[in-house]
Formats: structure tokens, C-alpha cells, sequence
């Protein structure tokens, strides 16, 4: 701008010096124009400059905005590929489902001594150890009933073994999967059921909390075999009952069907939570949601499951038992659905093998609240178990 207001600057100058008579209004005028545009130049960009800056601000913004946009889509490319790679990846490795199904290596609660039941208010309970195979160890917790607390202070292994010769019948309690024998709600129920006059005996599967092992559905009916065996050599006459929950519902099945077959069926059978079968119960997990409709589901999260050797067959079991069967389940159980129970109930009720024994079924309406493993705070529950193990003997009722 400045070059351009220069010559008429000169010639303003020049017709001045000359004494133009046209230097009058016109020289004035454009005197007055000239030092108008010295003065823009002289001013520099002036308000060009905050439109300046704000478009450099807007396009900040706008590069921020599309860096977001840009790592927003990577992850989700990244938990779509995620998403499709996992049934391969478990249809590759049929190990990872089996893990998944047993849940053994999820220790809860941490940092508990599974040698000292005391810990978790047992005084009457008495820890050790069984060896069902070679190379295979697994620890037992023995609590006696309440009325005994006193006596079993301070008494060591034998007097907790003689213990179970007295006239006290004994539950045989077979956990499900995850956590350990010492579990918050196991031992909310072992107290339970102290209480009311029974001894429980449980343990940990090979591969679960402090016994040694490698996990396997053939195995954790061996370990349950075993331990039945261990108190009935030490019962005598006493009646002897099993427990099963959620997983453990498979192994009690597995245990008493075998136990029937070799014509040594336990007194009664009770299942808290259970399924049909493992392939059932894995569709009907809340974990299998997301993949229930992807496309060869079973093929690609259940098979693997059958291929590792893994049944727990419950609804195939219910039809070679013949004792008295008791099926305790809560509506709002989000674990194992309920019309699981309930399918289970109608399989084994019309069964040939319980003609001569009871099938009771149990709900618990979902304003409870006990949903997967709080049955042990029913009420109800201390009547139930009376009326039924108290009538157990053959004398079919439904």
C-alpha cells in the first residue's frame, strides 16, 4: 500500500511547490486522502487480527475434535476385533473354557488361612487333609453340630473323626465353582446347618483353595467319592446326606448316581441352584449374553466344553438315582436361571428310579432376594430340612 501512495504523495508535493491554481480544494482533498492512507498503513492489520486468532482457535478445536474422533474409532475397532477373536481364540484353546467353567484360580475371600476355620468363626471345626490319589491331596473342614462347641475346644483330628459315630447326621456339602470351602456364604451355611443338629463336612477339589490337583469333572466326583467313603467307615448307622450348590450340584449327581449303581445310595440328595446340564447352564450364563446369538455359538463356546470332557449332566443323572431328592432354587437367581431348577424338577419327578422316594421342589419368590447363594438365610429353611430329611425314608411324595 505504501508504494502506491507514494507518487501521488510527490506530485501533491511538486503541484504545491509549483503554485498550481489547481492546488486549491482539489490538492486539499487529496492531501487529506493521502495522509488517510498513510495512516492504514501505519496502523498495520488492525481488526483483521481477532478474526485472525479466532480462526486459528476454531481450527485448533476442529483438530482436537477429530484426534478424538480418530481414537475414539481405533478402540472401537480394537473391542471389535476383540470381540470376534475370543471364539476363535476359545475354539482354538478348549483349556480357556474348561478355566472359565471351574473358575478354580478366583480365590475368595484373599488371604485366608484354610488351616484355621477359627478364623472365620468355626471354634467347632477341624481341619485336614485326605490323599483320594497319588499326587492328589485335598482339605477337608469337619464341623460338628453347635451343641457340641464347647466339647471341641482344643480336641484334636480322632475326636472330630469319633464325632461321627455319635447319633448326629451328617452333610456331606459339595461346593460350586470359584472361591474356596472358606467362602463367606459356604460358611454362613455351615453354621446354619450346625446349628440345627448336623455335622458338615466339606472340602476343596483338587486345584480349589489349599488342595492339590489338576481340576477336572472326573476327578472332583473321585475327590467327592473319596471323602463320602471316609465318613461312612467312620458313621456307622448315621445318616448321611449330600449337599450340592451351583457347580456342585454336577459333582452330587455324578457322586450319587455311581453310589446307586454300586447299591450304596446316600440317605437324600439335596441341590441348591442347580442346572440341567454344563451346556445349558453356559447358554444361560449372564457371561454369555454378547455371544448368544453370534453366529455358531455352540460350535465355537459349547463344544469346546463337551470336547474337554466336561458334562456335569444332571438331567441324564436324576434318572439312575434312587433316593429321596430335594431342590431348593430362588426365582431371582442370575447365576443359574431358575427354569433350570424347574426343567430339572420335571425330568426327575416322573422318573422310574424315584417311584419308591420323594421329589420335593422348592422356589423362593425373587422379593427375597437370596438369589444365587443366600438361601441360607430363609427362615424357612430350618422347617424345610426337617420335614424332609425327617421323612426321608422311601415313601414317595411330590
Amino acid at each position: 500500500m505504501r508504494k502506491r501512495t507514494e507518487p501521488v504523495a510527490l506530485e501533491h508535493e511538486r503541484r504545491t511547490a509549483s503554485g498550481s491554481p489547481s492546488a486549491g480544494p482539489a490538492a486539499a482533498a487529496l492531501d487529506a486522502d493521502c495522509r488517510l492512507k498513510q495512516n492504514l498503513c501505519l496502523a498495520g492489520p488492525g481488526p483483521a487480527e481477532p478474526r485472525c486468532a479466532a480462526d486459528a482457535g476454531m481450527k485448533r478445536a476442529l483438530g482436537r475434535r477429530k484426534g478424538l474422533c480418530f481414537r475414539l474409532r481405533k478402540i472401537l475397532f480394537f473391542v471389535l476385533g476383540l470381540y470376534v477373536a475370543i471364539p476363535f481364540l476359545i475354539k482354538l484353546c478348549p483349556g480357556i473354557q474348561a478355566k472359565l467353567i471351574f473358575l478354580n484360580f478366583v480365590r475368595v475371600p484373599y488371604f485366608i488361612d484354610l488351616k484355621r476355620p477359627q478364623d472365620q468363626g468355626l471354634n467347632h471345626t477341624c481341619n485336614y487333609y485326605l490323599q483320594p490319589e497319588e499326587d492328589v491331596t485335598i482339605g477337608v473342614w469337619h464341623t460338628v453340630p453347635t451343641v457340641w462347641w464347647k466339647n471341641a475346644q482344643g480336641k484334636d483330628q480322632m475326636w472330630y473323626e469319633d464325632a461321627l459315630s455319635s447319633s448326629h447326621p451328617i452333610i456331606l456339602y459339595l461346593h460350586g465353582n470359584a472361591g474356596t470351602r472358606g467362602g463367606d456364604h459356604r460358611v454362613e451355611l455351615y453354621k446354619v446347618l450346625s446349628s440345627l443338629g448336623y455335622h458338615v463336612v466339606t472340602f476343596d477339589y483338587r486345584g480349589w483353595g489349599d488342595s492339590v490337583g489338576t481340576p477336572s469333572e472326573r476327578g472332583m466326583t473321585y475327590d467327592a467319592l473319596h471323602v463320602f467313603d471316609w465318613i461312612k467307615v467312620r458313621s456307622g448307622d448315621n445318616p448321611v446326606y449330600i449337599w450340592g450348590h451351583s457347580l456342585g450340584t454336577g459333582v452330587a449327581t455324578n457322586l450319587v448316581r455311581r453310589l446307586c449303581e454300586r447299591e450304596t445310595p446316600p440317605d437324600a440328595l439335596i441341590l441348591e441352584s442347580p442346572f440341567t446340564n454344563i451346556r445349558e447352564e453356559a447358554k444361560s450364563h449372564p457371561f454369555s449374553v454378547i455371544y448368544r446369538y453370534f453366529p455358531g455359538f455352540d460350535w465355537f463356546f459349547l463344544d469346546p466344553i463337551t470336547s474337554s470332557g466336561i458334562q456335569f449332566a444332571n438331567d441324564e443323572n436324576v434318572k439312575h438315582i434312587s433316593c429321596s431328592l430335594l431342590i431348593l432354587h430362588a426365582e431371582d437367581d442370575p447365576v443359574v436361571p431358575f427354569q433350570l431348577g424347574r426343567k430339572l424338577y420335571n425330568i426327575a419327578a416322573p422318573s422310574r428310579s424315584f417311584r419308591d422316594f420323594k421329589v420335593q421342589f422348592i422356589p423362593f419368590h425373587s422379593d427375597l432376594g437370596y438369589r444365587h447363594k443366600y438361601i441360607y438365610k430363609s427362615p424357612e429353611l430350618p422347617r424345610i430340612l426337617r420335614e424332609f430329611l425327617g421323612k426321608s425314608e422311601p415313601g414317595r411324595q411330590h
